[in-house]
């Protein structure tokens, strides 16, 4: 949501805009400020909670500046409440905890865990404002409802007179005044139930009115709309060859095959475009290397192309390429083409001793999230599958899918990619596709032979394939392996599966850090990456 700004009762300006992480120590103030009682029950925000409120839904976490100043926040989630969507429910439920572990992006109701407006600023339309911000946040996602939970704010002084559920009926009907309710009800909510048990809370009495907003420009999504995404891993033979146009079309056969299957991502495997080095045989590693840079150009012209040509989304395996900063550092980089064209480089991070020794090749620092019109997607090469560190932090950030190019020379080597890859999905509840190189190049050093078998490994539930394994290709044979994944599966069993390590993560007990180079600041935390985004 882009920022604006609303005038108030009194005149003033109130501006609307996203959190941000130089917010945090703030809103653990205000909130603590807003709410002095519930302070002393030690369920205000604290700072790892809004940090993972950003994380999993950065559009939903706004504030409201007025003259300068941040005068109130809010908090919201998006959630699958099935076919009963009124049912009863509590707030460290609804929120995981309060960390929106839980938050669904496919589900289709905006459910509003707080709103907190500074008490020195109440009267001036600051909460009025942040409801607006709410409801426009609704329409611009095309979400059903916006769905809360409000504290009975003076329950506790008519306790003694009458029960929750009469005390809500007479604030709805006029008789009674409550600070939440009443205004709750003037912003266009209607009452819908009182929550028993929702928060613990003294005003209240720890009852809650459940409230409805019903967005009237909903767009009820087409009946039969997929949520499945087509994946095609080319397991690619090396071969010798004579010119730079023998392996442009070899590389095309490859993706206009998988273009007529429809497919939206082709994974193509780590150093593919070594192949290149047989048109100049015999040459010493580091000074092969160095040649292969220097066909970069024509590499990521001849991808960009392709990717334009077929409309997909082509993950080009991985190519040496000369650092801008440093053209004497030679970087493994996977370039992720979008169908327009344009394209990310995702450099390995991991380097292993044979490429260091070999061919000098040097570990980058950067992780970036892709954000596609059917799926988040990363990229992990190789080596960087077997950290379990960065896939968590891609999942973290939103990733759904992980494209892992790989080139391993024997079996140990792929079973090391196979395991960690399967791994990776089980524990962070996402797929991982994988593609590797077969055949060999004699004269080639340090490409003389590999072992690879595509595949594409999924969480272990019932949702899933037997084994975890969604597909996977005969071994050292070239081929073309492509298969459907359903990416609402994945949210589906985070939120219902037999074990649930996404939301069972004992976030108390264990945190990722990060000092990627693409964060914002030397010391920044996983939690403060934004996901590059390519156009559809």
């Amino acid at each position: 949501m882009q920022p604006f700004t609303l005038t108030g009762p009194k005149g003033h300006e109130i501006l609307i805009r996203a959190a941000n992480q130089s917010d945090i120590p703030f809103l653990v103030e205000l909130n603590k400020k807003s709410y002095p009682a519930l302070a002393e029950e030690n369920v205000c925000w604290r700072e790892g909670h809004l940090r993972s409120h950003l994380r999993y839904f950065p559009q939903g976490q706004l504030v409201a500046e007025l003259d300068g100043q941040i005068a109130g926040a809010i908090c919201s989630l998006i959630v699958d409440m099935g076919s009963v969507p009124l049912r009863p429910h509590t707030y460290a439920g609804i929120t995981d905890g309060g960390y929106f572990h839980n938050h669904d992006p496919r589900g289709d109701t905006l459910y509003g865990a707080d709103v907190y407006v500074d008490p020195d600023t109440r009267g001036q339309g600051v909460g009025a404002a942040l409801y607006e911000a709410r409801r426009r946040l609704c329409r611009d996602l095309n979400l059903r409802r916006i769905l809360a939970g409000g504290r009975l704010w003076n329950y506790s002084d008519h306790a003694s007179e009458m029960t929750p559920d009469e005390y809500a009926r007479r604030v709805e009907e006029g008789e009674l005044k409550d600070l939440v309710l009443s205004f709750q009800l003037r912003e266009g909510f209607i009452l819908r139930d009182i929550l028993k048990n929702y928060l613990p809370d003294p005003n209240s009495l720890n009852n809650a009115s459940l409230i409805e907003w019903l967005n009237p420009d909903y767009d009820p999504p087409e009946e039969g709309q997929s949520s499945k995404v087509r994946v095609a891993c080319v397991q690619y033979q090396v071969r010798g060859i004579k010119t730079f146009e023998d392996f442009a079309a070899q590389t095309e056969y490859f993706i206009e095959t998988a273009a007529d299957y429809n497919t939206e991502f082709v994974l193509f495997p780590e150093f593919f475009s070594v192949q290149l080095l047989s048109t100049m045989p015999n040459l010493a590693p580091l000074e092969a290397i160095r040649r292969l840079t220097e066909l970069s150009g024509q590499f990521i012209e001849l991808m960009s192309s392709l990717a334009i040509k077929y409309g997909c989304y082509i993950i080009a395996g991985s190519h040496p390429i000369a650092s801008e900063k440093n053209p004497e550092k030679i970087l493994n980089q996977s370039l992720i083409f979008s169908p327009d064209g344009e394209h990310v480089a995702q450099p390995k991070l991991h380097i292993t001793p044979a490429e260091r020794k070999y061919w000098g090749i040097s570990g980058g620092s950067e992780v970036y999230v892709v954000d596609t019109p059917k799926a988040k997607i990363g990229v992990q090469i190789c080596y960087d599958i077997e950290f379990p560190e960065a896939t968590r932090y891609l999942a973290d950030q939103g990733c759904e899918i992980i494209f892992v190019p790989y080139c391993t020379d024997n079996r140990q080597g792929y079973l090391r990619v196979k395991y960690c890859a399967q791994a990776r999905a089980i524990e962070n509840q996402i797929y991982v596709v994988t593609a590797g190189i077969v055949g060999n190049l004699p004269s080639v050093s340090a490409m003389d032979i590999h072992y690879g078998q595509a595949a594409v490994y999924t969480p272990s539930d019932f949702e899933f394939a037997r084994d975890g394994i969604q597909a996977i290709a005969d071994s050292n044979v070239e081929t073309l392996l492509i298969t459907d994944l359903d990416v609402s599966d994945l949210h589906r069993v985070r939120n219902t599966g037999a074990v649930r390590p996404r939301q069972d993560r004992r976030t108390d007990l264990f945190e990722i850090r990060s000092k990627l180079k693409n964060l914002p600041g030397p010391h920044a935390d996983a939690t403060k990456s934004v996901p590059f985004q390519l156009p559809e």
